[in-house]
C-alpha cells in the first residue's frame, strides 16, 4: 500500500461505512463536516450515496436533499464564527482556517460583482465551497439570503454528484474493478487541490 493509499483508504472507508449505517442522516453529517471548514470531499460522499440509490437503499431526491441540508447545517457555525469574529478574527486566527486577508479581498470583489449569488456560485466549486462560509460571515452577508443561496447551490451540486453515483451504480458489475479506483482518484485529486490551496494560503498568510 502506497503512502497515498494510507491516507485515501481510511477516508473512503469512513464515508462508505457512515452512509451505509446511518443512511440519509449519515449524508447530512458528512456534508456538514465538509461545509465547516473541514476538507472531507463531497465528491466522494455523494457518488457513494448515489450508488446506494441505484440499489434501492434510499431515494434519489432524499439523498440529494440530505446533501444540501448537511451543507447548510455545517455552514451556520462557520458563518457565525466569521460574523462575530470579524476581520480581527481572521488576522489573529485565520491561519487555522486557511483564510487570509487576500481571501477576504477576493470575497469582497465577488460579492460586489455578483452580490449574494457569489455564495451560490462558490457552492458549486470544489475546495472553495468548503471554506466560503467564514468569509460570508465576516462580510456580514444577509443571513437568510446566505442560507437560501447556500442551499440552492448545494442542492444542484448534490443532485449532480448523486446522479453520477447512480449511473456508476447501474453499471457496478461492469465497473466493479474500477469503483474504488474512481473513489481514490476523486479523493486524490481533491487532496492535491487542497495541498495547493494550503501552500498558496501559507504564502498569503505570511504576507498578511
Amino acid at each position: 500500500m502506497s503512502y497515498l493509499d494510507t491516507i485515501l483508504v481510511p477516508i473512503i472507508n469512513y464515508i462508505e461505512t457512515t452512509i451505509t449505517n446511518l443512511g440519509e442522516f449519515g449524508i447530512v453529517m458528512l456534508m456538514a463536516i465538509e461545509s465547516a471548514n473541514i476538507p472531507l470531499p463531497s465528491e466522494a460522499i455523494l457518488p457513494f450515496a448515489g450508488y446506494l440509490v441505484s440499489k434501492g437503499v434510499m431515494g434519489f431526491h432524499a439523498a440529494s436533499f440530505a446533501g444540501a441540508f448537511g451543507c447548510v447545517v455545517g455552514s451556520i457555525p462557520s458563518y457565525y464564527l466569521g460574523y462575530f469574529g470579524g476581520r480581527p478574527f481572521v488576522e489573529k486566527y485565520g491561519k487555522w482556517f486557511l483564510v487570509s486577508k487576500k481571501d477576504l479581498e477576493m470575497a469582497d470583489r465577488w460579492t460586489e460583482k455578483y452580490g449574494d449569488w457569489a455564495f451560490f456560485i462558490c457552492r458549486m466549486l470544489p475546495v472553495v465551497r468548503t471554506f466560503i462560509s467564514l468569509p460570508a460571515g465576516i462580510l456580514k452577508a444577509n443571513f437568510p439570503r446566505f442560507i437560501f443561496f447556500t442551499f440552492l447551490g448545494s442542492l444542484i451540486w448534490s443532485y449532480l454528484l448523486v446522479y453520477v453515483g447512480v449511473k456508476l451504480g447501474e453499471h457496478r458489475e461492469t465497473l466493479s474493478a474500477i469503483w474504488h479506483k474512481f473513489d481514490y482518484a476523486i479523493v486524490g485529486v481533491l487532496l492535491i487541490l487542497f495541498i495547493i490551496y494550503v501552500k498558496r494560503h501559507i504564502k498569503h498568510l505570511k504576507e498578511s
